[in-house]
């Protein structure tokens, strides 16, 4: 891995055995397009057999960290009805194997949040080792709000928050602040501005420099072998159960909704 690659839409940065990965779409709030999750995903590919990284950052540019999915290309303009499908598919699985595989990584993964960590975003959040935010961050899962379904994120905030507060976030579909995240569980610690965070992320980074590589990843291997974030078959249902969504027309009218800043026709039923 080169010291620095900076070719946008992720920047990908090395000091030492500390990899920061910044999602660099500031004018999207950094939503996840093609080009940024397959920059991603090739990144967590490298590091998986990188036994010289010790830590991955993964933050965002422009303060905030992550929209979720890009809408503009969950559409599928000018595709067949069942090239939409297969292609919301596809995606949808590639996104829960994104969160396995960071979760999987022998680094110590930290998710260093300002601004919006929704849906997609939210999942990052989970799926990292260590999450701390900044005060004004906020935290949602509004794919139902969309006509769409927090299929992936699903086992994964359950197994930060526990059942009831995941059910809460993502039948009810509002955001919250980062104290209510904090006291959810959904993130470890919460400072006042960006510059206490980078504060606080310098300790937290101290504090993992201090425990042995080898250690730490052998400890990750047993946390991940206490058992499975969702039942067998789950990924693949929750793939189908988002295609069908989204390919709908609930999803149609949810989308079209959000992007003119008005109430999805089913908001006054």
């Amino acid at each position: 891995m080169p010291d620095t690659v900076t070719e946008a839409p992720l920047l990908v940065t090395r000091e030492g055995g500390v990899v920061r990965a910044t999602l660099n779409r500031p004018a999207r709030r950094n939503a996840m397009s093609r080009e940024l999750v397959e920059r991603f995903d090739a990144l967590l590919a490298e590091l998986k057999n990188d036994r010289t990284a010790r830590v991955l950052v993964i933050t965002g540019a422009g303060g905030h960290f992550c929209a979720g999915l890009d809408l503009d290309e969950a559409g599928g303009a000018g595709a067949t009805p069942e090239e939409r499908l297969a292609a919301a598919l596809e995606r949808n699985r590639r996104t829960g194997e994104r969160f396995a595989a960071i979760a999987a990584l022998p680094q110590v993964v930290i998710a260093r949040v300002e601004g919006s960590a929704f849906a997609g975003g939210l999942g990052l959040v989970c799926a990292a080792d260590i999450a701390i935010a900044a005060e004004g961050a906020r935290f949602a899962a509004p794919e139902a709000r969309r006509g769409l379904v927090a299929a992936q994120i699903l086992p994964w905030l359950v197994r930060r928050m526990g059942r009831s507060a995941a059910a809460r976030l993502v039948l009810q579909g509002a955001p919250i602040d980062a104290g209510a995240a904090a006291r959810a569980g959904l993130v470890h610690e919460v400072a006042p501005d960006a510059a206490a965070l980078d504060a606080l992320l310098e300790t937290i980074l101290a504090d993992i420099r201090a425990g042995a590589p080898g250690a730490l990843a052998e400890t990750k291997a047993l946390l991940a072998a206490m058992g499975e974030v969702a039942p067998p078959g789950y990924a693949e249902a929750g793939a189908r159960a988002f295609s069908r969504c989204s390919t709908g027309a609930e999803a149609a009218e949810g989308i079209a909704a959000f992007k003119a800043k008005r109430p999805a026709a089913w908001a006054a039923g």
